[in-house]
């Protein structure tokens, strides 16, 4: 088979998805540049016989360099390649179920407001499980929020944002989300992919996800942080409401802002005090 070819793992033989092999000719010349897939395997179309530079970088790994033979056939492989975390990378939750503490957590959303102010409405009822696995990337999230918790501290608002406007929550009384990636971006940093499933609609979404550590509790339990953030465009999620209140200004924005604070412990549910 023509090509260059190679398979990118942990040391404890994981594969390293999203990494990048970069390919040089003699003269400092790149020829090819390719990410490895979900199994960690990359590929090179075919190249010109001759010997190669070839540097591989992941995020959360110091990169590697190897020399590449190419063949009269164009192919060539480079096998295993091993990457090493970064010294100043920050060690991941223990492996295994994480369930999200709802009284230390919170989801705020904030929408434009007139064209010129915000309006910002939290969700104090959010729960849901993690499942930190090995390597993180395989680790996965639920979470659901009851919709009709929805809090700016007005009630007029509040029912408003509730009704069949906006949220609807006698027909969608719960938000979910499901992940279906994580891919690390930095050191702390990862995006998190998901099917957000609102107002009885289902996108995919991504969300920009900040690792804060985790650490041991007061409680004699174990606690994980986390910050996420996301755009979401209500119209995707069919909630058109859109009042003007003056010529091309509408009365709350079609972009909303959400930020995501939240504390995990470690088991399968939450510590009884």
């Amino acid at each position: 088979m023509s090509g260059l070819r190679a398979s990118i793992r942990t040391a404890e033989g994981w594969a390293v998805e999203h990494a990048v092999l970069t390919v040089t000719d003699p003269a400092g010349r790149q020829v090819a540049r390719e990410e490895t897939d979900a199994k960690g395997e990359v590929a090179v179309g075919s190249l010109p016989p001759g010997s190669y530079t070839v540097v591989v970088t992941a995020a959360g790994f110091g990169p590697v360099a190897r020399t590449a033979l190419v063949g009269s056939d164009g192919s060539g492989a480079l096998g295993d390649i091993v990457l090493a975390p970064l010294a100043d990378a920050v060690e991941p939750p223990p492996a295994g179920p994480w369930t999200i503490d709802p009284m230390h957590s919170s989801v705020v959303v904030t929408a434009r407001h007139l064209g010129i102010a915000s309006i910002k409405a939290r969700f104090p009822e959010v729960g849901g499980r993690i499942e930190i696995g090995r390597p993180v990337e395989r680790s996965s999230v639920r979470a659901e929020i009851v919709a009709s918790s929805i809090d700016t501290g007005i009630k007029m608002r509040d029912d408003h944002l509730r009704s069949a406007d906006f949220l609807d929550v006698d027909a969608h009384p719960v938000i979910t989300f499901a992940s279906t990636g994580l891919r690390q971006r930095g050191a702390d940093s990862w995006v998190l992919s998901g099917e957000l499933t609102l107002h009885g609609e289902q996108r995919q979404i991504e969300l920009d996800l900040t690792y804060g550590g985790y650490g041991p509790d007061p409680w004699g339990g174990v606690r994980a942080a986390f910050h996420a953030e996301t755009q979401l465009h209500r119209n995707e999620f069919a909630i058109n409401y859109n009042a003007m209140v003056r010529a091309g200004v509408a009365a709350i924005g079609t972009t909303v802002k959400v930020e995501l604070d939240i504390e995990a412990v470690q088991g399968e549910s939450l510590p009884q005090f």
